[in-house]
């Protein structure tokens, strides 16, 4: 578990474990570290919340320049993967990364690969939380709630290490310590749709529809996870993304785009301008 975005949703801010003997909060944050550990406790011996974790691999390829088909074992297309890319001028030198720059173009007549992953460790959260808010007691309402949080980023974690070392195997050697993986100090990335990487949430429908075709709005399926109309999980404590393995892999900001981009990705995405404008609407360099 990474603590130090625990303390921050308490708005607590400090680093852990330094936080518990801060000057200014250390009090503070000690005593909820307590309650923390004890609610935490609670939740796993009476199995109160469950995780759960779908996730898979395919072939795929880099196709104009920002997008990447996915295929079946057998060549078919699955799907396309629409992606963005930094536009804004960079010192000599300094690529406008998009993600897809991570796997192999089609016309180089390499296979590559691309993961994603929808996980969750809020099965049976929102009702626990619901019992402590029912019953007037909101301070433990809000710790299960920011505790099944940071045991879906664990979970997420946890599945990437067993991505690299085992399920696609790419880095079998790693042995990195809990420090290590929170400071992200492994091979590949794991961003998620609707993040500066990748920033349109309407993406994570062609994820779930990858790897968790049952669900649907509103309706999880094998995943326990579901999408609602404006494109949130729910249960709320859930990650979902993509996997890349390039070695040269990182994450990175789209930041803001110009029309023409936009322009080009509502053609690749054949779907209304106005659609496209509403979901990058943090990125839009241009009035619209």
């Amino acid at each position: 578990i990474d603590w130090t975005p625990f303390f921050i949703s308490w708005d607590l801010a400090g680093k852990f474990p330094r936080i518990l003997t801060d000057e200014v909060v250390g009090e503070a944050a000690t005593a909820l570290y307590a309650d923390a550990q004890e609610m935490l406790k609670k939740l796993i011996d009476e199995k109160l919340i469950s995780a759960r974790a779908v996730f898979g691999f395919w072939p795929a390829n880099q196709v104009n320049d920002d997008d990447l088909d996915v295929y079946s074992g057998n060549g078919e297309k699955l799907a396309t993967l629409h992606h963005l890319r930094q536009q804004t001028i960079k010192p000599d030198g300094k690529p406008n990364y998009s993600l897809a720059d991570f796997v192999a173009p089609k016309d180089s007549g390499i296979t590559d690969y691309v993961g994603g992953f929808i996980t969750t460790a809020g099965i049976g959260a929102e009702e626990v939380a619901k019992a402590y808010q029912d019953a007037g007691d909101d301070y433990n309402s809000i710790m299960v709630k920011a505790l099944a949080d940071r045991l879906a980023e664990a979970c997420a974690e946890w599945l990437h290490r067993e991505v690299r070392t085992n399920y696609w195997g790419y880095d079998p050697e790693e042995a990195l310590s809990n420090d290590e993986l929170i400071k992200e100090a492994y091979k590949g990335i794991r961003p998620a749709p609707g993040y500066p990487a990748c920033p349109d949430h309407t993406e994570k429908k062609t994820l779930f529809n990858l790897l968790d075709p049952i669900a649907e709005f509103d309706k999880a399926g094998r995943s326990g996870v579901f999408l609602t109309e404006h494109y949130a999980m729910f249960p709320a404590a859930s990650v979902s993304g993509w996997y890349f393995a390039h070695p040269q892999a990182q994450y990175f900001a789209v930041g803001k785009i110009d029309k023409d981009q936009v322009q080009s990705y509502t053609a690749r995405k054949q779907q209304d301008l106005n659609v496209s404008e509403r979901w990058l609407a943090p990125n839009l360099g241009y009035d619209n």
